[in-house]
């Protein structure tokens, strides 16, 4: 019988649980882990895994800004102090906090032992769009195997060697349905919507006119920003470039609008305001996101690439400013024939963050 889970599913099960503060079981043969999200921890929970001796992962970002060693290189693991607490973790998770209290040391960091199941801790709570701050408890010295430990406690279990492959792999959308859809900047249209198999967010593709599947189709891969496509924020220029490339694709009377639910370049709308909030103590957006303890740009723009492959274009003109969007592309499969720079929207109060994305992102603006 198929009622089983596949790794997809349970990794999927594994998201939800730690967004409401529910503790996973990683397990690597006989050994394994438990595992709770900072972001979500309560008192009683982070008591619990004090209690078996629980370290705190944090990505080397987000170390350096705390000024604790980062050992394993891409991530640090903080040992948790006896009388920590709930503002403790917040503390070490949140930088909301930093610039009051700076002080947060000295924080000692683990060096023996493996760090890969810390490692595939961090990737779980990032795809969670959760602060990449997460608890580890080994459960090694346990009399009980992973397994019967996650079943006393009802908590999911997952193989590391078989989840980290899955969830490090680019998720392939599959369609779920088509209609026609005329919009005011680009007239006729149809609204591809798209599924992730993970169980995660959808992706939609809006088709202006009738685009040749055998000649090069002119594209753009935008990122999801309620801020600026719905409210029309002047902090970015999302909102802008999206309109600008529904009325050349108008214009030109055929492209491809993919719209990926990649919200504040792959961290989430929450995290996204976070950084915000970093941004108004004075940290540029770059800095912001690495003092959360995320990369420069989160996003995966393989999916893209997949998408266009399923509504069957193999060649593209790509609408960006962005060259890591043409090399994952091409990347992906989807060739490049020409980049067309999108350049919109500047003003006075985002300015700055264009001269960033420039200078440290490498845009072309």
């Amino acid at each position: 019988m198929t009622l089983m889970p596949t790794m997809t599913e349970l990794l999927a099960r594994a998201r939800a649980d730690l967004r409401m503060g529910v503790p996973v079981v990683l397990s690597d043969g006989g050994d394994g882990v438990a595992i709770l999200a900072a972001e979500t921890a309560t008192p009683g929970r982070l008591g619990d895994m004090q209690a078996l001796g629980a370290v705190l992962a944090i990505t080397a970002r987000r170390a350096e800004t705390l000024k604790a060693r980062a050992y394993d290189g891409d991530l640090a693991r903080i040992l948790v102090p006896k009388e920590a607490d709930a503002r403790w973790l917040k503390g070490m998770a949140d930088p909301a906090g930093d610039l009051a209290t700076p002080m947060k040391g000295p924080l000692m960091s683990a060096r023996e032992g493996s760090a890969h199941l810390h490692r595939l801790a961090l990737m779980m709570v990032k795809d969670a769009h959760l602060l990449p701050a997460v608890l580890v408890a080994s459960l090694a010295g346990s009399s009980q195997t992973p397994q019967s430990f996650a079943a006393m406690h009802g908590l999911t279990v997952l193989e590391a060697t078989l989840a980290g492959p899955v969830l490090a792999a680019s998720t392939r959308p599959l369609p779920v349905v088509a209609a026609r859809l005329p919009v005011a900047e680009a007239g006729a249209g149809r609204l591809h919507v798209f599924r992730a198999e993970d169980g995660g967010e959808e992706h939609y593709a809006f088709e202006v006119g009738a685009a040749s599947r055998d000649a090069p189709v002119l594209a753009r891969l935008h990122s999801a920003c309620f801020t600026g496509d719905v409210l029309g924020s002047l902090k970015c220029d999302c909102g802008p470039q999206l309109h600008a490339a529904l009325r050349q694709m108008g214009t030109e009377g055929a492209g491809v609008l993919l719209y990926l639910n990649q919200e504040g370049r792959g961290i989430g709308l929450a995290n996204k305001m976070r950084a915000y909030s970093l941004q108004d103590q004075g940290f540029d957006t770059v800095e912001a996101n690495h003092r959360l303890g995320f990369e420069d740009d989160e996003r995966d723009f393989a999916l893209g690439a997949h998408i266009l492959a399923k509504m069957g274009f193999s060649a593209v003109r790509l609408m960006t400013n962005n060259p890591k969007k043409i090399a994952m592309m091409e990347k992906a499969g989807i060739a490049v024939t020409e980049r067309v720079p999108l350049i919109v929207g500047e003003g006075d109060l985002n300015r700055a963050y264009l001269a960033t994305k420039a200078a440290k992102s490498g845009h072309l603006l």
